[in-house]
């Protein structure tokens, strides 16, 4: 699969996890949790897979100052999310401020979204080729089943320090996913 579709595929897989999230009612405490719990999955491993493959491959053959700089914004976003992520991972959803925070999550990624799709993405395609994109793109789809599933905001985003940091913090999310569905099928 192209690398944008793939993206853009994960951002309208977000997307429709906030519009549940923003229309599921003040009571709906649990299932804001399990909403919560699945766009902190699906941000962590779409962060992850841009961080070790997109980025640092448009970085390295993209000779347009502008591209750098929008790849460097969007790694401080990203630094922003996972914050915001990781501290959503240790709130209870009743909380006062637990709505708060996700919609402030949602405020940041939509804003991330937009401009990744409207001056990113052209960029890169005007760097890569169809068949290039297809590389990258299904190297971004293996990485989604290794990736880590939970934020790490204190591991370096950038090669070779997260691809290092990243395939131990992958495993270590993975059996604690696996953990957590052990106790809630025995609860």
């Amino acid at each position: 699969m192209n690398a944008i579709t793939l993206l853009k595929n994960d951002h309208k897989a977000v997307e429709q996890l906030f519009k549940r999230f923003e229309k599921a009612g003040p009571r709906a405490v649990k299932t804001k949790q399990d909403i919560v719990e699945r766009i902190v999955r699906e941000l962590s491993i779409h962060a992850a897979i841009e961080e070790m493959v997109l980025y640092p491959a448009i970085r390295e053959a993209a000779e347009n100052g502008d591209i750098d700089k929008m790849v460097l914004e969007s790694l401080e976003e990203h630094h922003i999310v996972k914050w915001v992520l990781w501290e959503l991972e240790r709130m209870s959803p009743d909380d006062e401020r637990f709505d708060a925070k996700v919609t402030v999550l949602i405020e940041n990624v939509r804003h991330h979204v937009a401009e990744e799709e409207t001056e990113l993405f052209p960029q890169v395609n005007q760097v890569y080729g169809r068949a290039q994109l297809a590389d990258l793109g299904e190297a971004m789809e293996n990485l989604k089943k290794t990736a880590p599933t939970h934020p790490h905001p204190r591991s370096p985003d950038e090669p070779p320090g997260n691809l290092v940091a990243g395939a131990g913090a992958a495993l270590v999310d993975r059996a604690l996913d696996v953990g957590r569905k052990l106790v809630r099928r025995a609860s």
